[in-house]
């Protein structure tokens, strides 16, 4: 049997995998683009200023249900007209939106490095934030879910990621 017989039959192999220097790249660039809630939460939570500020870019009703706590509320479609009122140019960005079922916080990120602002998007989005067990902020107070075992280890600070 040859090698091409066995990745013909296989739906992961049928595309066989980058070098190992074009995905070095390619993982590599794709940090330069994202972060994820657990090293935003652990940044936020750091002693100091994290050197960011993280920016909801849902709408209003949606911010009202939630938030990360001391978020920019600043909705995608406002990016153009707002940005330059909330947002300092020399401080990079971290935006987010409901989660991975959504790009609204990719449409803002593209927004504002349109206009000139470094930005890393959030992965997982609030949606992954409130599964973790982390803190948000309401209309009516902070709020806290339990941890959801399958987005955050049971009994660890860490995921070991």
């Amino acid at each position: 049997m040859t090698s091409q017989t066995i990745t013909a039959g296989n739906p992961v192999l049928r595309v066989p995998p980058a070098s190992p220097a074009v995905a070095a790249a390619y993982f590599g660039a794709s940090l330069a683009f994202h972060a994820d809630v657990s090293d935003v939460a652990a940044a936020l939570e750091g002693d100091g200023d994290p050197g960011f500020v993280v920016v909801d870019s849902r709408s209003t009703a949606s911010w009202d249900q939630g938030h990360v706590p001391g978020a920019v509320h600043l909705p995608t479609a406002l990016v153009a007209e707002q940005a330059a009122g909330l947002l300092d140019p020399a401080v990079p960005v971290v935006t987010y939106c409901w989660g991975p079922g959504c790009n609204g916080a990719t449409r803002a990120a593209l927004a504002l490095a349109e206009l000139g602002y470094q930005v890393k998007e959030m992965l997982g989005g609030f949606e992954y934030w409130a599964r973790e067990g982390l803190v948000f902020e309401t209309w009516e107070g902070p709020e806290r879910r339990t941890a959801d075992p399958l987005t955050a280890p049971v009994d660890a600070d860490d995921c070991g990621c």
